[in-house]
């Protein structure tokens, strides 16, 4: 896709005037009420979110040259630390925050609010050449803890399953781990099984389904590429089998789907409130849907 493309260069772009950028970055750690920077915000989390996050700040640049955004990425548990840390203005996150980062925040005298900024689909991926055109739930999650070991288990041929996932670090990791590997059970405690090859990025993992024709990952709609095959998932058997796209996250029959948030300490103000703002306005969310993932304006 031609907007995959574009976030990719934008995060060339942006690593490398971010050493520049980051000389004039006004935030104070120390004090959790201290008044943003008039002119800077430094935004920082979700891999799943940097492509479309350098897109906004670049076109919000073009529409305000005064104002500089540096966008990194690194996962959304990084995203967390840092604005617990008051080194960032926003986190990026696919995921929501966790009640211990929440106690974090107000530790340091600060709540944490959540901006939903996007929906996501997770995509469940496999090689083109392998046959296996659906699952289930409950068959990912037996994949994903070593129960079934080989395609022909599920419908393909006698090969191993190769499983791949995000880092640990990554929410999209946990939502998949919270949400499919348990099948959203708070009193289960199932992990990835060891076997379970930790990819550090959304391209890595397309990357190694296309050329890898035993190989099972999941990654975020606005980064599955013509080279991998999406599954079509239903919740249990007997239920529709249903792929994911824009269509199906709005209206609500594909079952793992998600919000992706921007988090600010406290209620924004000034430059950072405008910036969000126009973030779920009609211009920006255009962008969403260039990008591959799901407008708010959809729900």
């Amino acid at each position: 896709m031609e907007g995959k493309a574009f976030g990719t260069l934008l995060l060339i772009i942006s690593f490398i005037c971010l050493p520049a950028c980051g000389q004039n970055k006004p935030v104070d750690s120390n004090n959790a009420g201290s008044e943003p920077s008039a002119t800077y915000i430094e935004n920082k989390g979700s891999d799943t979110l940097v492509n479309l996050a350098l897109a906004w700040a670049e076109e919000y640049q073009k529409r305000f040259p005064e104002i500089q955004i540096s966008v990194t990425g690194g996962g959304s548990g990084t995203g967390f630390a840092a604005l617990i840390n008051g080194t960032i203005d926003i986190a990026n996150a696919s995921r929501g925050i966790k009640q211990e980062e929440i106690d974090s925040a107000r530790e340091l005298g600060f709540e944490p609010v959540e901006h939903i900024v996007a929906n996501d689909a997770i995509a469940v991926i496999i090689n083109p050449t392998n046959p296996v055109e659906k699952l289930t739930l409950d068959q990912v999650s037996r994949i994903y803890k070593g129960e079934i070991t080989n395609w022909q288990d599920v419908g393909g041929e006698d090969r191993p399953i190769v499983k791949l996932s995000r880092e640990t670090n990554s929410g999209t990791h946990v939502y998949f781990l919270e949400t499919v590997v348990r099948l959203g059970s708070k009193e289960d405690i199932s992990i990835f099984s060891r076997d379970t090859l930790l990819l550090p990025s959304s391209e890595g993992i397309i990357s190694e389904v296309r050329d890898n024709p035993n190989a099972i990952g999941y990654d975020g709609l606005g980064y599955v590429t013509e080279d991998v095959k999406m599954v079509a998932l239903a919740p249990k058997a007997g239920d529709a089998y249903i792929l994911p796209a824009a269509a199906t996250v709005i209206n609500g029959t594909y079952p793992i789907s998600r919000h992706l948030f921007m988090v600010t300490r406290g209620q924004p103000q000034g430059i950072q409130q405008k910036y969000l703002e126009w973030i779920i306005s009609d211009d920006a969310q255009a962008i969403v849907a260039e990008l591959g993932f799901v407008p708010v304006l959809g729900e």
